[in-house]
């Protein structure tokens, strides 16, 4: 029997293969007859019913093109919810004021201290200091009366860009704001005041500004620290001391500088201001 199946054990697989497919499709095309049997009979039993009962009422709609207009309308809406809360922070002050934190902790010298949650943490609850007058104002001109059905979605999107265009227009530079005009091709004399300027124009030159306007306060708080470094390096080489890191010893001096100085006082309560 062994040597049987050794020898035509090839085509013994084979012949078990082929008889698993059958078994399969015949399963299949069971099941499949089965569920439309299943279908067709739950059918007539709610059409029966229907003409009892007009409480319930099933039906099929035939595609027009309609349904799949909704789900390009729900997955649009989908979209633009998931990249909401990156637009909004593009859109305020949290980028100038992350960024100048970042440079702070760097500046210092230690790296994981305070925390990435800790600074973006502090960088929200700013954001919403910095921005809650500009949030009032599209709250009550745009949120509230759309709520209450005073007005359409386009003219709250209208009131509602209104206050944000403002604050951007009064933290953003004249510079880079006629280099995304250049960029977009405007013609001269076409913008005669602020009101004419597209987001697609102001929202970029607005995010350059303000990364412009982090780095150079990053630069500042970097002066003092430097000096630091320079002074240490120095007195490390005049021991001959030169296999010792600076940054060893220089990190608790710059510490001890900060905390004396009472440096998150100064960097925050100087940014804040930066948005005035």
């Amino acid at each position: 029997m062994l040597r049987f199946i050794k020898k035509h054990g090839r085509v013994i697989s084979k012949a078990a293969m082929l008889v698993a497919v059958v078994i399969v499709v015949c399963l299949c095309t069971a099941g499949t007859a089965s569920a439309t049997q299943a279908t067709t009979a739950a059918q007539e039993t709610a059409t029966a019913a229907g003409s009892n009962n007009n409480l319930i009422n099933f039906s099929v709609a035939a595609g027009d093109g309609s349904d799949m207009a909704s789900v390009l309308q729900m997955l649009l809406v989908l979209t633009i919810i998931s990249l909401a809360p990156s637009i909004l922070m593009l859109l305020t002050s949290f980028t100038r004021i992350v960024i100048v934190l970042h440079f702070t902790r760097a500046a210092l010298g230690v790296q994981t201290i305070p925390p990435n949650q800790v600074l973006i943490g502090l960088s929200i609850f700013l954001t919403f200091f910095v921005m809650s007058p500009t949030f009032t104002q599209v709250y009550d001109s745009a949120i509230k009366p759309l709520s209450n059905n005073e007005i359409t979605v386009e003219q709250a999107f209208d009131a509602g860009v209104k206050p944000m265009r403002a604050f951007m227009l009064k933290q953003v530079s004249t510079k880079d704001l006629d280099t995304f005009l250049n960029i977009a091709g405007t013609e001269a004399g076409s913008i005669e005041n602020e009101d004419d300027i597209p987001l697609n124009v102001l929202i970029p030159a607005f995010i350059i500004s303000e990364l412009r306007i982090a780095f150079i306060i990053g630069f500042l708080i970097y002066i003092p620290f430097i000096v630091i470094d320079m002074v240490v390096s120095s007195v490390l080489m005049s021991m001959g001391m030169m296999m010792l890191p600076p940054t060893t010893i220089s990190m608790p001096f710059k510490i001890l500088l900060f905390v004396m100085a009472d440096g998150w006082n100064l960097v925050i309560g100087n940014l804040m201001q930066t948005f005035s």
